[in-house]
């Protein structure tokens, strides 16, 4: 009589073995591929135009909270944006709130903008200057540095491009602006799927002068941090930016130390003006927003 036949048993080992087979396929996340010199350098360009673009007037304006920190202080605001500029309500001092006589002052400064739209007009002019700066140096970025591929990380915000830049030797900056950008070097990471810059990291390697050394002169050493994400939907922001540099303007010795720290970002109403922007500061609750 035939006997039917018989499985062989599968050694516990062998098992193992074969389910340990198709962890890296499962746990590893599809790695983007590596870029020659000259992907790199079209990577950015194309990335840096994509952040230029986002320099427009927005259509989607958000509330958040800022605080700014030194080693002698920080203070912690509430933003507002609207259509006649970012407004500001100052709710906390070296992480604590604030005095009855700071907060008595801060009405007041609230209560003459909301009597005069020149102020506002004025402070919406110098937001508008300051686009136009950042706007430049953006601008000069793909040429004042030679990027190089130094491979893909993960990120909270999914897969990024880690690359380095070093000085362009054959930069010549054009203006004031953009002179800052000579002696540094640095990372730049960019997301993958958004192709909009995770992270700026970069530190001077040489003393920069202006006017020979006559007007002012940037000291070597100095570093900076820029690192923005996705905080709400597809709405990219900056949320951490630090900044250390000693330089000499004529003959006055600075030092910076300042860090800003952007957090509970949330969409407001679209296209509001300026009153409605300070009424609505007045909603926002006044806690420091910031552990001891």
């Amino acid at each position: 009589m035939h006997r039917p036949h018989r499985l062989r048993p599968i050694h516990l080992q062998t098992l193992l073995l074969s389910l340990l087979s198709f962890l890296p396929a499962i746990a590893q996340p599809q790695q983007p591929p590596a870029l020659n010199d000259a992907a790199a350098q079209a990577l950015v360009r194309s990335v840096l135009r994509r952040e230029n673009e986002a320099l427009r007037p927005t259509t989607v304006w958000m509330r958040y909270r800022i605080r700014k920190s030194s080693p002698r202080l920080s203070t912690t605001k509430w933003i507002v944006e609207t259509r006649d500029g970012d407004v500001a309500h100052l709710i906390a001092w070296n992480d604590q709130p604030l005095s009855a006589d700071r907060s008595a002052l801060e009405v007041s400064r609230l209560q003459s903008l909301l009597a005069d739209p020149g102020l506002q007009r004025h402070r919406e002019q110098r937001e508008a200057v300051d686009t136009e700066r950042l706007r430049k140096i953006i601008h000069a970025l793909p040429s004042a540095f030679v990027y190089r591929y130094a491979g893909a990380i993960a990120t909270s915000d999914g897969p990024a491009y880690k690359l380095t830049f070093q000085p362009n030797p054959s930069f010549d900056p054009f203006d004031l602006e953009t002179q800052v950008l000579k002696g540094m070097a640095g990372e730049l990471w960019i997301n993958v799927a958004a192709q909009r810059v995770v992270r700026l990291q970069c530190t001077r390697i040489r003393d920069v002068d202006y006017g020979l050394g006559l007007f002012a002169k940037l000291d070597q050493g100095g570093t900076l941090l820029i690192e923005q994400h996705p905080v709400v939907g597809a709405q990219w922001r900056i949320t951490n930016m630090r900044l250390r540099m000693n330089a000499r303007v004529l003959f006055r010795e600075i030092s910076l130390d300042t860090e800003l720290e952007m957090t509970d970002f949330a969409v407001v109403a679209s296209a509001m003006d300026y009153r409605a922007g300070i009424a609505l500061l007045h909603t926002l609750p006044e806690d420091t927003g910031h552990a001891p």
